[in-house]
């Protein structure tokens, strides 16, 4: 568990290592880190499952390393191997492809074309190179034993990681001393003692950009609103309570949510809202796919898992199938689904969120958030204000 003062994997450059087993991917993490990350060893497939590093990274901040099991080895673990590394694959800002002579090079070039279809940067690294090898074009001669080559690469990982684009929750809906009031319920969903990540993360920025910030609970608004000197800038609410928000605040100021900020800034706003139209054209027996990021324990009034297949079944008046797929697993196969219902994905990186709405794209399926869905249900997708994508 990540302490509260650090930031959070979601927020983190995520660096993933890559290439068959046995080229020396654990021994690259762990000399890139400073630290014994992954086991090393000659026996080929050593690491099973992927392995994870956060740390501060030079100019570059925080960074998450992530070494993943090796590909094309022959134990009977190869598929699972194979599972886990496409898992990181989805997740990679940037993909370090290692490499030790030509074959594996071109082979290799097949893994960096998945990855420039998505516009996810790769270096190419030549592992376990001594100065009588050849030198493989387009490569970083790295040597682990010398130290060669890793000054280069670590340049090149500074570079490109500050290349990405760095997305803010909140776009363009505020500015400096706005007045923005926060509807947060405290029920169930709610983690005893502590807020939920997007509430957090939006507090912070809105500190951050000097704003005035109220905190409320839904039986508290119109209480809250009496007492203000005048309506707030703006009214961030949880997407659950949207109807009862709306009802109270009447049109008189802007109104989003904690997920519709999340679906901006970690997604596709545009296709999120391409694919609530498509929501509200299911037919009776669609298949709907509940894709999660986080791996929480579901409870009775599970936004997700309950209460939004539950809101579509009574608008539309129709009987929908849920699948959920939750933490980083997600069907490679998405043909069985009539529609992918995607949480805030508070939990996970942009990249990861973009690579799911590129595998609903290329199958046909199409995919919306949670927030966006609600308000699409109730209604109120007009009067809902959306931040720059």
């Amino acid at each position: 568990m990540q302490s509260m003062n650090a930031t959070p994997n979601a927020d983190r450059i995520q660096i993933g290592i890559f290439g068959k087993t046995n080229t020396g991917k654990s021994s690259l993490i762990n000399a890139l880190t400073g630290q014994k990350v992954s086991v090393v060893s000659e026996m080929e497939g050593t690491t099973t499952d992927p392995v994870f590093k956060s740390m501060e990274y030079d100019s570059l901040g925080p960074v998450l390393f992530m070494d993943s099991p090796g590909s094309c080895d022959t134990t009977q673990l190869s598929g699972e191997r194979a599972g886990q590394t496409m898992r990181i694959m989805r997740r990679a800002d940037i993909a370090v492809i290692l490499t030790t002579d030509e074959k594996d090079l071109e082979r290799e070039k097949e893994l960096a074309r998945w990855f420039e279809d998505r516009k996810v940067p790769v270096i190419f690294v030549q592992s376990r190179a001594d100065e009588s090898d050849q030198m493989l074009p387009g490569c970083i001669r790295v040597s682990v034993r010398t130290g060669e080559g890793l000054g280069e690469l670590k340049e090149a990982l500074i570079r490109l990681g500050n290349q990405i684009p760095k997305n803010t929750v909140l776009g363009n809906l505020v500015k400096e001393k706005d007045s923005v009031l926060l509807v947060m319920p405290q029920d169930a969903s709610a983690p005893k003692g502590r807020l939920i990540l997007p509430q957090v993360q939006v507090m912070r920025e809105l500190l951050d950009r000097h704003c005035v910030i109220t905190c409320v609970a839904p039986e508290e608004l119109g209480q809250a609103l009496s007492v203000m000197t005048h309506m707030p800038d703006l009214v961030i609410t949880d997407s659950q309570v949207f109807d009862r928000v709306d009802d109270v605040i009447g049109g008189r100021c802007p109104l989003t949510s904690f997920s519709i900020l999340m679906a901006a800034a970690k997604g596709d706003l545009e296709v999120f809202l391409d694919g609530a139209n498509a929501m509200m054209r299911l037919q009776n027996g669609a298949r709907v796919l509940i894709a999660e990021t986080c791996t929480h324990a579901p409870k009775e009034e599970d936004i997700g898992r309950v209460k939004l297949p539950n809101l579509i079944q009574k608008k539309l008046g129709i009987t929908i199938k849920t699948t959920v797929a939750a933490g980083l697993d997600f069907p490679k196969d998405l043909s069985d689904y009539d529609l992918v219902l995607q949480c805030g994905g508070c939990m996970n990186n942009r990249r990861q969120i973009l690579s799911r709405i590129e595998d609903a794209k290329a199958a046909g399926v199409p995919i919306t958030n949670y927030g966006i869905a609600i308000a699409k249900l109730g209604g109120i997708t007009d009067r809902v204000s959306l931040p720059e994508s």
